[in-house]
């Protein structure tokens, strides 16, 4: 067994409306709690921060599967989005919704690359790792358009 370690340094030097900075190897930043949450919304935050891990995991992932299966793709592109639900002062992270477009060339393609679309959120790490806790939805556009 292979396992790999990463870390973060997160630095929290006042109180809850205060302003932090996290460091890890690629990546540096202050840290707040969000304006929505009444907060100075300075840098980024958690929600922000598990929406993007949850993201980049899934285009990543995807990527890769279209790679392995010889997609040739013109474009990807996720937007997602995350509802964080509030009630009675408690934040739950209800579910984030992934809407990738995939552009491919070849029209043979396409049958695989729909169920590449989901196999990616099944096998992503992160997604396994919210799987019970947070509900993920794809909305994915698959556009074919082949070589002029």
């Amino acid at each position: 067994m292979t396992e790999h370690n990463f870390h973060l340094k997160a630095n929290w030097p006042g109180n809850r409306n205060d302003i932090g900075t996290i460091h890890a190897q690629n990546l540096q930043t202050k840290i707040s709690i969000p304006t929505e949450m009444d907060g100075p919304g300075i840098g980024t935050n958690p929600d922000e921060m598990l929406l993007g891990a949850a993201t980049t995991c899934y285009i990543i992932t995807l990527a890769a599967m279209l790679e392995r299966s010889r997609i040739e793709k013109r474009s990807l592109i996720v937007e997602s989005s995350a509802v964080v639900d509030v009630t009675n002062g408690i934040f739950t992270y209800k579910k984030i919704i992934h809407r990738p477009t995939l552009e491919i060339v070849n029209e043979r393609d396409a049958k695989m690359a729909n169920r590449l679309l989901k196999k990616a959120e099944d096998t992503c790490m992160i997604s396994k790792a919210l799987k019970g806790n947070v509900e993920i939805v794809l909305e994915p556009t698959l556009i074919i358009a082949p070589h002029k």
